[in-house]
């Protein structure tokens, strides 16, 4: 059972999504929040798979909500809630340790399926969002706080991974572009993983980026 914490602070928003996750017999709604504060605390006490967390809240804001919820549970997923107008909110919100994104007016189905592919481990970076995090990336100063000798322990065909990861493939689509198995593709993320010290592919993707395996504007982003 999925075990999900439903963080908005409008009440109506609330209670669409809790009707919503109540009907899926594999997820459980394991509280509400209606601010940034209340979610950290409930997060603390319930220690949900994943929380779908809003950005602009009173009291404490998503993105600094899931900066402490990651921090104090680490194998605590969230999912930011967004809209197109909060473009700039998917840099710090993957910075703060989020495993996704989604908008608000998500279809039902897909909602419950990112619910379902974060808390299985994997990131939901769409090609949108991936796209507006490459446009933030340019915007921003060149990365000097993660060193590129961080990929030195990469073999050749890992730093190639990185690299469609942060393209925002797939392992479905990283074993049809290499033509490999999608358990030999999976393997290569979770080798990634483990040797970057990363949490899930959007940390990944973060990485790529800083360490300059990929940078905007390159034919590989």
């Amino acid at each position: 059972m999925i075990r999900v914490l439903v963080v908005d602070d409008q009440a109506l928003v609330r209670a669409g999504f809790v009707v919503l996750l109540r009907s899926a017999a594999d997820i459980e709604v394991a509280g509400e929040a209606a601010n940034g504060a209340e979610a950290v605390a409930l997060a603390a006490r319930e220690r949900p798979d994943v929380v779908l967390m809003d950005v602009r809240m009173p009291v404490l804001d998503g993105i600094e909500a899931t900066r402490l919820v990651t921090a104090e549970s680490p194998s605590t997923k969230v999912i930011i809630l967004t809209t197109f107008d909060l473009d700039e909110y998917v840099y710090d919100g993957l910075r703060a340790g989020a495993s996704g994104f989604l908008l608000k007016d998500t279809p039902p189905a897909d909602l419950l399926a990112a619910v379902r592919v974060v808390a299985a481990g994997d990131a939901l970076l769409a090609p949108a969002v991936t796209r507006r995090l490459i446009e933030e990336f340019t915007k921003r100063p060149a990365p000097t706080a993660t060193p590129a000798r961080l990929l030195d322990t990469l073999t050749e065909r890992e730093r190639e991974i990185l690299v469609l990861v942060a393209r925002g493939l797939s392992n479905a689509e990283l074993a049809e572009r290499l033509y490999i198995s999608h358990a030999t593709a999976k393997t290569h993320v979770s080798r990634l993983l483990t040797k970057l010290g990363a949490r899930d592919r959007a940390q990944l993707v973060m990485l790529a980026y800083e360490t300059q395996a990929v940078t905007p504007g390159s034919p590989d982003a």
